[in-house]
């Protein structure tokens, strides 16, 4: 069996017996000699290097990707009889740590405060007394009502981070309940959340379901002082709707860690407004525990069992 390791990672899995790992250039095409491979790990392979690879790879039976999201290697085109499997998990403490550097970017005005900073301006209109309780302005996680949608292992890690410090955290997914302590409601309960959201943060994963389903109707519940805070897919976002509602002040803010097209265009109105934070797609990055995920995949692929983050297709 020979597997396909991709060079912007290093990765050391175990091998079951008999098994051969070559590491190949995410960025050209694999070489002849290794488009026999039976296995190919994902992580940074352009997408049309990656959909030729799913032509040239005809013997290829299961992709792994790094990824916690696996649209990019769905949308390749490899056969429907290839196994594909998601990197869930190997993000949940980068991403959730990005998110609350967000969270309290927001609360705290660093938007501003640089703008400040790069004007040589002493901005004490944000410093100085502050009121300890402060009605229509999110200005602390204290007390503040934080809504997370899309409710997995990201926002499971996430969730505690918050209640640390004083928010209280709903969850909105497809089936409500109990997880990791902090209640979840499904998406025909979301709009009774919205007019209490201080900031409502979306970890949706890119499916067909979740295209621009943050749209003016989501935005038009939030009240003004509202923070919309997105670190899942870029598809998942109106930006015309978030851009209108942004300049209009209809609400206060938003942190941005992905986007439809990206790099984001420099002339994207985003760029422009004070009340935008840019990030570029820059909350993972970081695969941790990678080779753990693969040893234990590769054993259960040789020996016929399930193997983990298997996506349905």
């Amino acid at each position: 069996m020979k597997v396909l390791l991709p060079d912007t990672v290093e990765l050391d899995p175990e091998l079951p017996p008999g098994a051969v790992a070559v590491v190949y250039d995410v960025h050209r095409p694999v070489p002849d000699e290794h488009t026999d491979a039976d296995v190919l790990v994902v992580w940074g392979n352009p997408a049309d290097v990656l959909a030729q690879t799913a032509r040239r790879l005809g013997k290829v039976r299961w992709v792994q990707t790094l990824a916690a999201g696996p649209d990019v290697v769905l949308q390749a085109g490899f056969a429907p009889g290839v196994l594909i499997t998601a990197g869930l998990g190997l993000h949940d403490r980068t991403v959730a740590e990005h998110t609350l550097a967000l969270v309290l970017a927001a609360a705290r005005r660093l938007n501003l405060l640089v703008r400040a900073q790069m004007e040589h301006r002493w901005a004490q209109e944000l410093g100085g007394l502050q009121p300890v309780r402060e009605t229509g302005s999110f200005r602390t996680l204290r007390e503040a009502n934080v809504v997370i949608w899309g409710f997995g292992g990201i926002a499971a890690t996430l969730a505690p981070l918050l209640h640390a410090l004083g928010a209280h955290v709903t969850g909105v997914a497809r089936s409500h309940g109990t997880r990791q302590g902090f209640p979840v409601v499904t998406e025909e309960a979301f709009p009774e959340l919205l007019p209490r959201t201080d900031v409502l943060i979306s970890i949706l994963p890119a499916t067909d379901a979740t295209a621009r389903v943050l749209n003016d109707d989501v935005l038009s519940h939030l009240p003004r002082h509202a923070w919309v805070v997105n670190v899942g897919r870029g598809t998942t976002v109106d930006e015309t709707a978030l851009l209108g509602a942004l300049r209009d002040g209809r609400i206060a803010g938003a942190a941005l860690d992905v986007f439809e097209t990206e790099p984001l265009p420099a002339d994207s109105g985003f760029w422009e407004l004070e009340n935008v934070m840019i990030t570029p797609h820059a909350a993972g990055g970081r695969p941790v525990g990678a080779s753990d995920l693969l040893t234990e995949n590769l054993a259960a692929f040789v020996d016929g069992r399930p193997l983990r983050n298997v996506i349905e297709r």
